[in-house]
């Protein structure tokens, strides 16, 4: 606001003289610049414009997206547990091996510590970059988090419900992935997308689709932990059907 002021100022106070207006228009723009700092508590730099310096650095991308995505989902309770820390260190220890340092959990801190994470740009962002799978894997990866201590407390799952809306991920896919962390009577229905009143043909046809579209192969081309978490899913998916298959008396 203050660059336009400062420019119709600079213009009139140096004689309507355009070398005036761009003077003031600088002028406006630092006192611009200085409430944005302000405001953000001195970090004095664009959430988002971190994020694509941090994402624009040589093999740096994946890891700064997981950062971003893991601050929103510490900071939905209102609290940061040692216990969801503990998780995202012995996932990347894991994923990036001896790649992983310090600077990457300073990433993170940039993002615990600012104001609002901007969740509809960076997911813009990641949805250019990876496929459904992948995005899949991260909410299932998100899920983890959130479960570290234990429990999934409901503003932790309204987070990644919106987060997965962003990175258009179906109502099914996400419903089947929630259920794998977040149960209920009904969660081994919900996992293989359907509802208690199916038939048996429609739960022996919902196992097959569920079994090919998380199958571990989909994300082969990621890292050995997303590769587990692959497996993770692949294997409740064959319990919730087991289990079904139990309390039904199917064949």
């Amino acid at each position: 606001m203050f660059k336009f002021i400062g420019a119709a100022l600079g213009f009139f106070f140096f004689g309507k003289h355009f070398w005036g207006a761009i003077l003031g228009f600088i002028i406006g723009s630092a006192i611009d610049n200085f409430i944005t700092i302000k405001a953000s508590g001195g970090k004095g730099q664009n959430v988002f414009d971190y994020y694509r310096q941090q994402a624009s650095q040589p093999n740096e991308d994946f890891a700064t997206m997981l950062m971003a995505l893991s601050a929103a989902v510490m900071k939905a309770d209102g609290k940061t547990l040692k216990a969801e820390l503990d998780y995202i260190k012995a996932f990347f220890a894991q994923q990036f091996g001896p790649q992983f340092t310090g600077p990457h959990l300073q990433t993170l801190k940039q993002f615990l510590d600012a104001p609002n994470i901007p969740l509809d740009q960076i997911c813009a962002d990641i949805n250019q970059r990876t496929n459904v799978e992948v995005r899949i894997q991260l909410i299932h990866y998100l899920f983890g988090i959130a479960k570290a201590d234990g429990h999934v407390a409901d503003t932790e799952v309204n987070v990644i419900k919106y987060i997965a809306r962003l990175l258009q991920i179906s109502t099914t896919d996400f419903e089947s992935v929630k259920n794998m962390f977040y149960r209920d009577v009904n969660s081994d229905y919900h996992v293989l997308g359907i509802e208690p009143t199916a038939t048996e043909e429609e739960i022996k046809k919902a196992y097959r689709q569920m079994a090919v579209r998380y199958h571990p192969d989909k994300v082969i081309h990621m890292g050995e932990e997303y590769q587990k978490g692959a497996k993770e899913k692949f294997q409740k998916i064959q319990e919730a059907y087991e289990n079904i298959k139990k309390s039904r008396g199917i064949a």
